[in-house]
């Protein structure tokens, strides 16, 4: 028997392989969720190129590999879309009782001065706004059923700090938490749950891509000198991974976390303590 027998759950963003939506979608799974493998699919635009998205044939191979699973292609900044992403759930799983807004856009990193109108709106309708209209679906079907429902949104360390050439990502993640705190509020007397997690780096396909970003930034003598400088300041000595993120996840969607709501879960190894 797992904890999540008989539910059915959403990830946003989980069709790319060694990402964190892939690592959470793959722990529900695992203790018994029917899962919804979501992902744009296919490149809209410049600010979505093939490299850093999960496309259909890769989201196709990953839902594959589990018990119960489907895909359904989604670009979160569409509200229709997700609208209709919900609907799948319900059509083909029966219901919707998880829900994880992962999908994010991490990999416009520029300094202050050069980010454009077109790279902030880019950011903030993905990272921010795609969530709104994610909580804005899920709660619509979670009230219709009636039985309370568990929503999370995978923030950032950057909903806690700022970091240099990471305005839009910080400002979004940031948002978020205001975001989650308020629509707690009109969400729990119908027992739905809501609540960030909030990771530190993770060397995810994003996470290389990172890595050797802002290891030229900061001047780092290699990749592996960045990585290494990066342990020493966390206290657990070393970034994180997938599994500690999808963990964090899968407690909030339990029976265990029913009373939690409107948080903000640090999950970086004490990196992060606030």
């Amino acid at each position: 028997m797992g904890r999540f027998d008989g539910k059915v759950a959403v990830v946003t963003g989980s069709g790319r392989r060694r990402g964190l939506g892939e690592a959470i979608a793959r722990k529900l799974a695992a203790e018994g969720a029917a899962v919804v493998i979501s992902d744009i699919g296919v490149s809209k635009d410049e600010t979505t190129p093939n490299a850093m998205i999960g496309e259909t044939d890769e989201m196709a191979a990953i839902a594959d590999e589990l018990l119960r699973a489907s895909t359904c292609a989604c670009d979160v900044r569409d509200p229709a879309q997700v609208r209709a992403l919900a609907t799948h759930a319900v059509e083909t799983h029966g219901g919707l009782d998880i829900w994880v807004n992962n999908a994010g856009i991490g990999y416009i990193m520029k300094p202050l001065m050069e980010v454009t109108p077109e790279d902030w709106r880019a950011v903030i309708e993905v990272n921010l706004t795609g969530c709104f209209y994610g909580i804005q679906a899920a709660a619509e079907v979670m009230i219709g059923q009636g039985r309370g429902g568990r929503i999370v949104n995978i923030a950032s360390q950057a909903a806690k700090s700022g970091f240099p050439h990471a305005q839009a990502y910080t400002a979004s993640k940031h948002g978020l938490v205001g975001l989650t705190r308020s629509a707690a509020i009109e969400l729990g007397p119908h027992g739905i749950t809501l609540n960030n997690v909030c990771p530190n780096h993770v060397t995810t396909g994003l996470g290389a891509w990172q890595n050797e970003y802002f290891a030229k930034v900061v001047g780092a003598a290699s990749v592996e000198a960045y990585l290494e400088a990066m342990a020493q300041r966390i206290p657990m000595r070393r970034p994180g991974l997938p599994e500690d993120t999808a963990d964090a996840v899968a407690f909030l969607c339990s029976d265990e976390a029913k009373y939690i709501t409107a948080e903000s879960l640090n999950v970086s190894g004490g990196e992060e303590p606030h």
